[in-house]
């Protein structure tokens, strides 16, 4: 069954001065001010697309690699994903690199950099940014 999920954002001013704000449509979770300072500077308390990536990239990744350990027969007991989106003003999304850390019983390190390997080429999100150089570390802990 295909899912349609949806989100909008509302802006005012110009690039360098407007602000905005983003609001999560399909789960309610909460409205977030977005600016072009929080995405080319500071945060200051905002959020960027960059960073609205990343959390989309973290948390598909480790349903990816869940997933992927549990049908080898190890499922995780925890994944702990980091997600770096790197933004350049004039250039646009140069890469991402994703770390994760992973307590996995019956595991050794070269079988789960593997499997993050697998999970890092093949989650949706990462097919979705192909286009991207994507990297990954991963570490059993």
């Amino acid at each position: 069954m295909a899912t349609t999920r949806t989100a909008h954002t509302v802006w005012t001013g110009n690039l360098a001065a407007g602000e905005g704000t983003v609001t999560f449509d399909s789960s309610g979770i909460g409205a977030y001010p977005v600016s072009w300072a929080a995405r080319a500077e500071e945060p200051g308390g905002r959020t960027s697309p960059e960073e609205l990536i990343a959390a989309a990239h973290s948390s598909c990744f480790s349903m990816a690699l869940s997933n992927g350990l549990g049908n080898a027969g190890t499922p995780p007991a925890r994944l702990s994903t980091k997600a770096a989106v790197d933004f350049q003003p004039g250039t646009g999304i140069t890469g991402i690199h994703l770390t994760v850390e992973g307590e996995v019983p019956g595991i050794d390190q070269e079988t789960f950099a593997a499997a993050a390997a697998e999970a890092a080429r093949n989650c949706p999100v990462s097919q979705a940014l192909k286009a991207t150089p994507i990297t990954h570390e991963a570490k059993l802990v």
